[in-house]
Formats: structure tokens, sequence, C-alpha cells
């Protein structure tokens, strides 16, 4: 049986510090033609949610009410402007302790497809693994975004989906593992009946993710054999 892992980006894989809002306050200058405002800025949450989702309230909270009209040229604009910053990602960013091994370890086991299910719009995701040469680890293809739909709980749907049809064989929802460090990555991989391994590299910590029921947790992606056993179910 196929198994079709998704990896989560921010706070999972890699960092960026405040670039990703940066990023957000310049797309809307491209889009309002004024400066957004450093309290929006400041109390947006972002962490688990889809570019989209926070890019409407972004703007909403800046009294622009036509949002959905706005939000593909927004999007555009903050592709643009997270390119525009390639150079700050890499001076700025990291890959966080132990990625690129579990990466590579989990591509290495037969019969598994590893990609993504992240709030990113494809291209920022691809950007931002690129900065640290993961991307060699990843099939961007079948991976879901926040460009797909801007509602992550529907996000393992998409990527199923996408992943049948590369590889011409039906993914249950039981084969698929989503990973991530939020409660809103646990509820994503529950809504599409995914198995769930939450780590706690983010804001919350181990007890803050148990509490919200995935079937594994680790505190980091340190130890490449538990990642293993957690991911693959490999008891």
């Amino acid at each position: 049986m196929r198994r079709l892992v998704l990896w989560d980006v921010d706070g999972t894989l890699v960092l960026f510090g405040g670039l990703g809002r940066q990023a957000f306050a310049d797309a809307f200058v491209t889009i309002a033609g004024r400066p957004a405002s450093g309290v929006a800025l400041a109390v947006i949450e972002t962490a688990g949610r889809t570019d989209p989702e926070i890019a409407l309230e972004f703007l909403a909270m800046h009294g622009i009410a036509d949002g959905e009209a706005r939000l593909d040229a927004f999007n555009a604009a903050l592709v643009e402007a997270l390119a525009a910053k390639a150079t700050l990602l890499r001076e700025h960013g990291r890959a966080l302790p132990g990625v690129e091994q579990a990466l590579a370890a989990v591509q290495r086991r037969p019969g598994v497809v590893q990609s993504l299910l992240t709030g990113n719009l494809e291209a920022n995701a691809v950007l931002k693994l690129g900065t640290f040469g993961l991307d060699r680890y990843i099939d961007f293809e079948v991976g879901a975004y926040g460009s797909d739909h801007r509602d992550r709980p529907r996000l393992v749907e998409v990527a199923r989906a996408k992943a049948t049809v590369k590889y011409q064989v039906e993914f249950d929802p039981r084969a698929v593992v989503v990973i991530g460090d939020t409660p809103l990555d646990v509820a994503a991989g529950r809504a599409g009946g995914a198995r769930v391994v939450a780590v706690a590299s983010g804001h919350y910590d181990v007890e803050a993710l148990r509490a919200t029921g995935p079937d594994a947790v680790l505190a980091d992606l340190r130890d490449t054999d538990a990642v293993l056993r957690a991911v693959l179910d490999d008891g």
C-alpha cells in the first residue's frame, strides 16, 4: 500500500521570523496603495491558517469590503513580495533541527509519496523549501496549498485527488499522514480522515498539541527513528 505523507511548512520544517508578515504588508501596499496598519500586522493570527484566509481578514481589518474581488490580485502580489525577499529568507530563515534527515529518511521508504499540506500559496511553499535545498525531497505536484482551497480541512482531499491522478493509485484516507505544528494542522488531518502527527516545534508545546487528539506527538524532528515510527506507524 502506498502512503501519502503531507508536511506543513512554517513552524514544522522551516522558520523565517517575521518575513512572512512583511510580505503580507508589501502585498497590501501593492493592492491598496497605502501602508498596512502596524497593529493589524502584529495582531492577525497566522499559525495554521491559509494565506487566502489570512488575506481576506487582513483586508477587512483595513476597511476593504471587496476583499473577495481583490483576492486573486493580493495572492499574486504576495508571491511577488516573498520572491523579492529571497536573499533575506536565506539570511534570516532556517530549516528546523532534524528536518532534512527526516525528509530524506521518509523519502527512502518504499511506497511513500512525500509532499506538503500547507496554508502557503504553492509558489511560496516551493520558494521556502528551496531556500534550504529541501525541495529535492518533495513531490510538489501532489501537494495541497492555500492556493488550492482557503479552507484547510479540505486540503487532504485535494492532495489525495492529485496523488491519485499522478500515480494512478487510489490513496485511502487511512494511508495519508499529515504532520504539522498547530491545532489547525491536527484538525485538518482529522477532517480528511488521515493519520496525524503533531510536532511541538512552533508556538504550541507537546501538552497543548496532545490535547487536540493527534495520533502521535513529537517534541521536534531530531530523532529520525522516532519520526519514522510516528509518521509511518511502524510500531
